[in-house]
Order: C-alpha cells, then structure tokens, then sequence
C-alpha cells in the first residue's frame, strides 16, 4: 500500500507542478487546500466511531492533534490567500474537486487502514515541506515560507507517532 501511495502522489505532484508552473503562489494556494482533507477526514472517522462506541485508547489525543493540523492548514491556507493564490476561478475550481475527492478517499481508507492514511498524508507533508524549501532556494528568505516548511515537517513527526500509535 506504501508503494502505492508513493505512485499516486508522485503522479498527482507531477500535473500540478506542470499545470502550476510560475504560478507559485496559487499552487501553493491548491496544495493547501487539499492539504487540510484528510484531518478533517480523520476526525470524521474518529468523531463516527466514538459514536459507535469505537473509541481506542489514543482516541482523543488524535483528535486533538488532527485538529490542531486542520488549524495549522487553515493558517497556511489564509496566507495563500493573502498572496492571491485563490484569485482566480480555474485554481479554486480545480482546488475544490480535488479536495471533494481527497476527503472521502480519507475517509474511506481511514476507516479500513489508518496507518497507510497517515503514510500517505506524511508523504504529502515531506512533500509539501520539500516544495517549500525549493521555493526557499530559488527566491531567497522569506519568513512566513520558512515558518510553513517547518510546520509540515512537524506535521509529517506527528504523522509518524500517529502511525506508531494504530500500529
């Protein structure tokens, strides 16, 4: 599953990084968008099996964590924003139906494995952070840039942990 994983994001990386090309701003724009899915996705799951009666034993530490995730996106999400990356009606078009797309495939693969959930969003977190660090490279400082590579690279840590956790 791994593998497979690594496959579908490293084709999906592939069209955006064409269809964006020069378009940093709104490619990150989209990134974010997309990136706040499976958190929502997971406490979804999480909220439907508490109400089961499903609860585990690291249940409301995950909420929380993936919370607080959902939050941290949110942050980076409004910061695209603020540098027009929602501008245009093609990137928000596009954002959404991928996001439509991404959540419920969350949703599913959650319920029936959780850890290849994490490994696939961890994937996309080293992801997010390496895209992150090459536009460092290419366009020089910049603080709030710097300040999100380092939260997806403590998000892709608390990936892990959470993948310990469900075992």
């Amino acid at each position: 599953m791994k593998s497979l994983n690594v496959f579908f994001l490293n084709l999906t990386v592939q069209i955006l990084d064409f269809s964006y090309k020069g378009r940093d701003y709104q490619r990150f724009w989209v990134l974010e968008e997309i990136a706040r899915a499976p958190y929502f996705a997971f406490l979804s799951v999480l909220h439907f099996r508490e109400s089961m009666g499903l609860r585990g034993t690291d249940h409301l530490q995950l909420m929380r964590q993936h919370f607080e995730q959902s939050a941290n996106e949110t942050d980076h999400l409004e910061y695209m924003e603020s540098k027009g990356g929602n501008l245009y009606f093609i990137d928000r078009f596009v954002a959404k139906h991928l996001v439509l797309i991404y959540y419920w495939v969350n949703v599913v693969y959650y319920w029936l494995a959780p850890k290849f959930a994490y490994h696939l969003t961890y994937e996309v977190e080293i992801h997010a952070a390496s895209t992150y660090a090459k536009y460092l490279a290419e366009h020089g400082p910049n603080e709030k840039i710097l300040e999100i590579l380092n939260d997806e690279l403590e998000h892709s840590r608390e990936l892990q942990n959470a993948m310990q956790l469900v075992g």
